[in-house]
This record gives C-alpha cells, structure tokens and sequence, in this order.
C-alpha cells in the first residue's frame, strides 16, 4: 500500500490526474487492447476530471480506447436530474473527451428489475476483461462507493439503503434538503473493487481525517469499508495535508524517507518539494 501526502486538493487533483494520464499512455490501448477504468463522482474527483480534460485538449492523453464503469447511481432519480451521477458524469468529464458513449458504463438506478441491473453491470465489467484501475473516493465514514458501515468486504454489486451520515453529507447537493436525498442507490461492491488491478483512493479534507486513519492504522473493519483495501495487492492512496490530522507524526514521519523512489509513480512531473509520498 502506497500513500501520497499532498499540500492541498488541487495538489491531489493534478497528481491523480497525472497517474491516469500515464498508466492509460504506458498501457498503448487500441481496438483490441481496451483500458478499462472505474470511476467515482462526488466533489473529490471534480479537479481530477477537469485537469485530465485538459490534458486530452492537449493533446497529452485520447479516451478512445477506454471503457469506463462508475461506482454507483441513485436509485429512482432521472438521469438527467442535476444531481445524478449520469448527469454528473457527461457534463464534467465524457462530454469533453473523445470516449465512444458504448463504452461508458453507468448503473441505471430506473431499471425495472434493479437485482438484475446489478448483475449484469458485473457481467460486463467480466466482459471487458476486469478494471485496470479503479479511482474512488470516500465518506467521512470511511465508505468507499456506496458501501456503508457493515457491507460485506467481499460484496458485490446491489441495491444499497443510505446510512444517515451519507443522507447529511449530501443534502449538500440537495439544496441542504435531506428528504431530497434518494434513500437508496445502486454501487458495486467492495470485492468488486478489490477485483481490479490496482485502485486508487482520493481522500481530501479535515472531515476524512479520522477515515484515513482508519485505512492506514488501524485493521481491516467492515464497519470502515476502506480498510479492506489493506489487502489490496496494488492500493495508492493519494491525500492533502489537511486529511492528515489524525495520522501519527512518526508514521509520516517513518514513510516520508521513501518519497523519492514513489515519486517516480508519475515521472517526476510535479516538483518533489510539493509531495511526501508514504508507502
């Protein structure tokens, strides 16, 4: 398990950016060599996803050989409700970017049938051949996708109800209104992130602290969900300083002395003073 130690969010923003822009380059994707990424939403990713727009503006970086599978979706909210990860997803990524919309892959929170919407989304992700790499983010709680205090860590994708600290962290985006909240969602489930190859986890702010601590100090829990990825072959923990706060000075301390070498995750493109990478 690896972590970086950022200065601020946008700092992790670039970073995470920067760490997906060369894995999909070094991967050489084509027509019969799909990159497949899984995808989070939420106000964490938000600069990831802007800088790798610019990026593929650039010309540094083409989705055209990319298949995607988000997280998760709310159940019963239309797609095109502002709130939706649909709506989230094409407005503040896909619609800037050269993917091919057949290979975006969004639960569908309407479906008539939402076990089987459930199954056959892990289906697909078995058809694509598995995730590459799966970006994701997590709640003051400590849960990864939608995968509450107690999920099973070896869940799959299904139909979740909410906790009540999730319903109060996203009224935010409800117009502080928590009846708005959908109660229930669809998400893939922890083992179906600890299925990918290598995941990578965002964590920004002082309301994560306690999270990452969780994830990093303490032992595997299901009643933090983060932790499993402990046992994650391939986990790369990126954070800003503020997340930090609950960490023991003497584990930054001990790991930072190995920042040099997981510098290297991304060639050197940020300066080294900006970062303390911990593995």
């Amino acid at each position: 398990m690896r972590l970086v130690i950022l200065d601020t969010s946008s700092c992790v923003a670039e970073w995470a950016a920067k760490y997906v822009l060369k894995r999909i380059n070094d991967f050489k994707p084509g027509p019969n060599n799909y990159f497949v990424l899984g995808l989070p939403t939420g106000s964490t990713p938000y600069g990831m996803y802007q800088t790798l727009i610019e990026y593929y503006k650039a010309g540094k970086v083409s989705f055209k050989y990319v298949k995607t599978f988000n997280m998760d979706e709310y159940v019963s909210l239309p797609r095109d409700h502002p709130e939706s990860y649909h709506f989230y997803m094409w407005n503040n990524f896909f619609k800037h970017i050269d993917i091919e919309p057949k290979n975006v892959h969004i639960l569908n929170g309407n479906a008539s049938d939402l076990v089987e919407e459930c199954n056959n989304y892990e289906n697909e992700i078995a058809k694509a051949g598995g995730i590459e790499l799966f970006i994701g983010g997590i709640g003051p709680d400590g849960h990864i996708a939608f995968n509450e205090p107690g999920s099973s860590l070896v869940s799959r994708t299904r139909v979740k109800t909410l906790a009540q600290d999730t319903l109060e962290a996203n009224a935010r985006f409800f117009g502080n209104d928590i009846s708005k909240v959908p109660h229930q969602a669809l998400t893939v489930g922890v083992g179906t992130v600890m299925d990918a190859k290598e995941v990578m986890i965002l964590i920004t702010g002082t309301h994560k602290s306690f999270a990452l601590y969780k994830a990093i100090e303490e032992g595997v829990n299901h009643m933090w969900t983060v932790s499993a990825f402990q046992q994650h072959p391939h986990t790369l923990f990126i954070c800003d300083e503020d997340a930090t706060l609950e960490l023991k000075v003497k584990t930054v301390k001990y790991f930072k002395a190995l920042s040099a070498v997981h510098h290297k995750l991304i060639e050197d493109e940020i300066p080294i003073e900006q970062s303390r990478i911990i593995h």
